[in-house]
């Protein structure tokens, strides 16, 4: 692939592809590159763990990494996104990490047009709250490692769903491979438009039976103008939504959690919770390394700049 900028396109052939890629570099594997290859990370909204973890992984693939700041960029002089581009394109620029707050910002980047000569590979940091693939590959991964499996899983999603890119991805590609899908949270964080993938429920109802509780950070600065924001209340979230030690406790012994972070501990996630048996948060930070290493190297591969090392 040219591009890697949703998940909608991927089969379990392909994720499974992927997956096995993302441990034969977590085992320590390599890739030839045909050139040296120069990669830019853009991240237009803020970021630790994606924008770090994605230059850990151009790092450890051997790529240049450029060092890019939009708040020092001419974006704050009116030029597009897509003009930065054709710039980074022009300085020679192979790959570009991409975060926006627009929903699709890539389709202008990625859609050939005649009277537009921009070439250069992108893959989606995340948009608005469309997508976020490499978060979602590196949660399957993660739930691989522990069940081997996907189809039959009971997973639940939790939380404020409508405004997530991470549920979004997740929901889609879990449903396509056979997971049963459960959500809950707060209603006004809900959407009919998910039923195609899972059944609403209230937590205390899944907490026995599931084997993966996902839950979702609340994400406040998309709540702007959101009457339900005014009267948020942490302590209250918690006890109705969140993972309390009460809920840790009726959990299957084989269970697992995760969080995509950053997380509100003592909303979503009992601060003393957070690196529990149960929980996979730490591991699921350390796959998005090499995750995104695999993702990278099927633009690389795409684009004939380099590949596997066997």
């Amino acid at each position: 692939m040219k591009h890697f900028v949703s998940v909608d396109n991927l089969d379990e052939t392909k994720v499974l592809e992927l997956i096995k890629r993302a441990q034969y570099f977590k085992n320590g594997g390599q890739i030839n590159l045909n050139r040296a290859v120069y990669c830019v990370n853009m991240f237009f909204e803020d970021s630790t763990r994606t924008h770090t973890s994605f230059e850990m992984a151009e790092r450890k693939l051997g790529l240049n990494v450029l060092s890019f700041d939009p708040k020092q960029s001419s974006v704050n002089k009116g030029e597009t996104l897509y003009d930065t581009l054709l710039t980074m394109d022009a300085l020679g620029v192979d790959l570009a990490v991409i975060r926006h707050a627009e929903n699709e910002y890539y389709q202008e980047l990625i859609t050939p047009s005649a009277d537009k000569t921009l070439d250069i590979g992108i893959l989606n940091g995340g948009d608005g709250s469309g997508q976020h693939p490499s978060q979602c590959l590196l949660d399957l991964l993660t739930i691989y490692e522990e069940f081997g499996k996907f189809a039959g899983l009971k997973i639940a999603i939790v939380g404020d769903i409508t405004n997530s890119r991470v549920a979004k991805s997740n929901m889609e590609l879990l449903h396509r491979l056979g997971a049963k899908l459960f959500f809950s949270g707060p209603k006004y964080w809900y959407s009919e438009a998910f039923e195609r993938y899972g059944e609403y429920r209230p937590l205390d109802e899944l907490v026995a039976e599931i084997d993966v509780l996902m839950l979702l950070r609340v994400q406040h600065e998309r709540h702007q103008g959101d009457q339900n924001e005014l009267v948020f209340s942490p302590t209250k979230y918690h006890q109705e939504f969140g993972l309390t030690k009460e809920r840790y406790q009726k959990l299957k012994a084989d269970a697992i959690i995760m969080h995509p972070g950053p997380i509100n501990r003592d909303v979503e996630f009992a601060s003393e919770l957070v690196e529990s048996k149960k929980s996979r948060f730490k591991a699921q930070m350390q796959n998005g390394v090499f995750m995104r290493m695999a993702m990278l190297e099927q633009v690389l591969k795409g684009r004939g700049l380099g590949g596997e090392n066997k």
